[in-house]
């Protein structure tokens, strides 16, 4: 499928949700999901309009975040999957590759296990599906988790997108909630995932080098990609961009190739 548009700041109806998006490029569909805390802007800015050049990006702010008000349900990477589906079914759009960072990186693998069909090629930027790959206390530590631990530059691109101060309080009790709660995806769902795969992790990441090896392993037809970085600095997300180093130029070049490139 070859769509060309650039139509940004678009909003679908879906599963009740007023759901924004955001349309650039032509090619084949290249879906964005961004990480917890955090929006298109923050996470894909760097990125965005190199990969407008060869497909049609599809960027997406989920539930709570960004310019996507919340609803009255909890936050689950199940849900966003099933969001980002219906999204999908939206825009007439019968299968996408998708590239997602950090808690995006989750509900990729969650839309691969519960939508196969709409799903080509995945990109799993420091992505977890078990407890034990991120770093040691970080769990603990969620539970005394306030509003000032979160990153400034995280505050200001929430505030760039919506300034509303009960959106943003919502979204950081959502994202903490889930995380608190996220159970372990089975090694069954994971190999059960036919899309080829692309694992990408920082060795300085909060995911642990370990847990992408593994992932990678489970992964039946997948590829690992470790670069020296921390989290999300490798796609010059807005808290650890070094906007001195080539690595987000180098990180986009294997992604593009990896896109473009047989499924073998």
């Amino acid at each position: 499928m070859s769509i060309e548009l650039n139509l940004p700041g678009q909003y679908a109806s879906v599963n009740g949700l007023n759901l924004y998006y955001e349309l650039h490029g032509s090619g084949f569909p290249l879906v964005l999901l961004h990480g917890g805390g955090s929006t298109i802007q923050s996470n894909y800015a760097h990125i965005l309009p190199v990969l407008a050049k060869g497909h049609l990006v599809i960027a997406v702010e989920l539930q709570a975040h960004g310019h996507t008000p919340d609803r009255d349900i909890p936050l689950s990477f199940e849900q966003d999957a099933d969001d980002v589906a219906a999204l999908l079914n939206h825009l007439k759009i019968e299968k996408a590759n998708v590239l997602g960072f950090s808690n995006g990186g989750t509900t990729t693998l969650q839309l691969a296990i519960r939508h196969p069909h709409l799903v080509h090629k995945i990109v799993l930027a420091s992505a977890t599906y078990k407890r034990d790959g991120m770093d040691p206390g970080l769990f603990e530590g969620l539970h005394h988790a306030t509003i000032d631990h979160m990153p400034h530059l995280l505050k200001e691109a929430y505030f760039e997108a919506n300034p509303d101060q009960e959106g943003f309080q919502k979204m950081f009790f959502r994202d903490v909630t889930r995380m608190i709660n996220f159970k372990d995806i089975s090694d069954t769902d994971i190999a059960g995932i036919q899309a080829p795969a692309l694992v990408i992790n920082g060795d300085k990441d909060v995911v642990t080098t370990e847990h992408a090896l593994a992932l990678s392993r489970t992964l039946p037809h997948a590829r690992l990609l470790v670069l020296p970085s921390s989290h999300g600095g490798y796609l010059g997300e807005v808290c650890s961009i070094d906007k001195t180093s080539n690595l987000v130029g180098l990180t986009l070049g294997v992604i593009i190739d990896f896109l473009k490139g047989s499924n073998s």
